[in-house]
């Protein structure tokens, strides 16, 4: 009895590129932002502008702990970093 060899498959109709059903030419959104403190900045003020809530000042502290030792000590022309919503 003969043995059949197995067949291989059949790619002769692909073409190169890839495929992706993410929309082309949307970028990922950022992960965070750079701010300038102002005169009168607060980090409660800051994170009200930014996140729209006041109570989210902390996530901008633990991201600029680097930077800010007292989180009521920041002061103008310092650049933070803040984090995506």
């Amino acid at each position: 009895m003969k043995r059949e060899e197995p067949r291989k498959p059949d790619f002769s109709d692909v073409t190169s590129g890839g495929s992706s059903t993410a929309p082309q030419g949307t970028p990922p959104p950022p992960t965070e932002m750079a701010y300038t403190v102002l005169s009168g900045d607060s980090l409660s003020k800051i994170a009200k502008k930014v996140y729209g809530d006041a109570n989210k000042w902390r996530r901008i502290y633990e991201a600029n702990t680097d930077q800010i030792k007292n989180p009521d000590l920041i002061h103008p022309g310092q650049i933070l970093k803040i984090p995506a919503a």
